[in-house]
């Protein structure tokens, strides 16, 4: 059997269980997507895989990010670190801008 092309794959189709809030970072074993909109419970959304959004991340000493970075979401913290956590946290992609310690966000282009 070879290969049906689907779609470029810009977005991903997810059902969730729970409701999910647009712009809510919806984590599926190693692959993390943001919901493009409000997803109902037991509704077909879509959850966006590519493009540069803005992710919460933490404040203070020492959680400056520089540009050009892997970067992670910390699914428990809720926010955006270079710390993989040795797996636990996931990949979604590279900081685009540099976020200093205070900056309560930073700007990633994903890519997993």
């Amino acid at each position: 059997m070879t290969a049906t092309y689907i779609h470029e794959g810009n977005s991903i189709d997810h059902t969730p269980a729970a409701d999910v809030a647009a712009g809510e970072v919806v984590v599926q074993g190693e692959l993390v997507g943001i919901a493009k909109l409000d997803i109902p419970a037991d509704t077909l959304g879509a959850l966006a895989v590519v493009g540069v959004f803005d992710f919460p991340k933490a404040t203070g000493a020492s959680t400056a990010i520089a540009e050009g970075l892997d970067v992670y979401w910390d699914e428990s913290a809720g926010e955006a670190t270079t710390d993989s956590a040795s797996g636990a946290n996931k990949r979604i992609g590279r900081s685009v801008a540099a976020a200093g310690d205070s900056d309560t966000t930073v700007r990633v282009r994903m890519s997993q």
